[in-house]
């Protein structure tokens, strides 16, 4: 098993793409309200490290189909690209966390993150994952990044069963951003006070569909 960026190196990674520290990730070590209430807040950004097994494959596809069909309404402020690299949905949980959440952080003022968020906001999702391809700093960090603390660097098309989604509050709704989606998830209605809650209210629902299933991970950007 292999994912590109494990949370450990999610700080590290970030302060080389010129993100200050003044929100910082920390471990979510379980979904009932004694363990939630023991992270501190606020919270704006969920990441999620989860298996991708034949049920979820199968309930994406459903999914997709269903909101396909029926439509939702996505805030045209979301920040959302696709996933087109292999191996990288940790930099992309990473991109979605801060992209849509650009008032709370703050940056150096060169920093590369900021800069690659500014010229890609406009582009459409598949664009801005054009971009991020070409985008060297970026590129350059996440490798030195993801082979830190492994023994043997994973080819980039090696096959990752283990995959990085984030959830994000914009403008009072939540929303699940997956790079191998389609189009943001978006799920109900959230507030700054409730986002912790309800952010892993829908990551219970993915523990459910797996009940067998250990391999799962969340961690929360938290203010420092």
């Amino acid at each position: 098993m292999h994912d590109d960026l494990t949370p450990i190196f999610f700080p590290k990674f970030l302060r080389q793409l010129g993100l200050l520290p003044t929100w910082q990730f920390g471990d979510v070590y379980g979904m009932d309200p004694e363990l939630l209430s023991m992270v501190p807040r606020p919270v704006c950004a969920v990441l999620l490290l989860f298996p991708v097994t034949e049920k979820y494959e199968s309930f994406r596809l459903e999914e997709e189909a269903k909101i396909k069909a029926q439509g939702q309404d996505v805030s045209p402020d979301v920040y959302f690209m696709k996933q087109t690299i292999g191996n990288a949905c940790g930099t992309i949980g990473l991109i979605h966390a801060v992209a849509n959440n650009q008032e709370h952080l703050e940056f150096e003022t060169d920093s590369p993150l900021k800069m690659f968020l500014v010229q890609s906001t406009k582009l459409s999702p598949e664009n801005k994952a054009t971009f991020l391809e070409k985008d060297e700093s970026i590129r350059v960090t996440h490798e030195s990044s993801a082979q830190e603390g492994q023994t043997e660097a994973p080819s980039l098309d090696e096959k990752v069963d283990l995959h990085f989604i984030a959830f994000v509050n914009v403008g009072g709704h939540l929303y699940e951003l997956d790079g191998r989606k389609p189009f943001p998830i978006a799920h109900g209605k959230t507030s700054e006070v409730r986002f912790l809650e309800d952010a892993t209210e829908v990551c219970k629902t993915f523990m459910a569909r797996d009940p067998q299933e250990l391999r799962f991970t969340v961690v929360a950007l938290s203010k420092a």
